[in-house]
């Protein structure tokens, strides 16, 4: 079973985002391995980008506006590839102020969700379910509409 990295900078505060967070990780186990690295934000984008670095596994997405934007089923065939691989998989989400250039050049793909802005607490919730979405389409599981 494939081993899912969520690294993320700070700490999850709200409690309803902590739930939200813990319902899709439960969800999860059903096809991988879900593990989250909570880095601490820094007063620099270099020291935390230090940071986050330190913590990348195999296929590394970060997750950044000027990526590219998948729909969910071409996020999932992405995701197909690297569990065909055999591959680690490491999600990166950054804090407010964004990621070090280090931490983009690292990746081996940058994704973006949208071209609005969001709060990166409330990003790590939508970035849960929708690789549990996208683990439920490569599963012919119904949950996708």
């Amino acid at each position: 079973m494939i081993k899912v990295r969520f690294v993320c900078v700070g700490k999850l505060k709200e409690e309803y985002l902590r739930a939200g967070c813990a319902e899709y990780e439960k969800r999860l186990l059903r096809f991988c391995r879900p593990e989250t690295v909570e880095i601490a934000e820094k007063p620099t984008l270099r020291e935390e980008g230090e940071d986050i670095l330190r913590a990348l596994r195999g296929h590394v997405v970060v997750l950044t506006p000027e990526g590219e934007r998948l729909t969910s089923e071409e996020f999932a065939a992405d995701i197909r590839k690297v569990v065909d691989r055999g591959e680690e998989l490491t999600f990166v989400i950054g804090s407010s102020n964004g990621l070090s250039a280090a931490v983009k050049a690292a990746a081996n793909e940058r994704i973006s969700f949208s071209a609005m802005t969001m709060p990166h607490q409330l990003f790590r919730l939508v970035l849960f379910e929708q690789v549990y979405r996208a683990f439920t389409i490569l599963g012919g599981v119904k949950y996708h509409k």
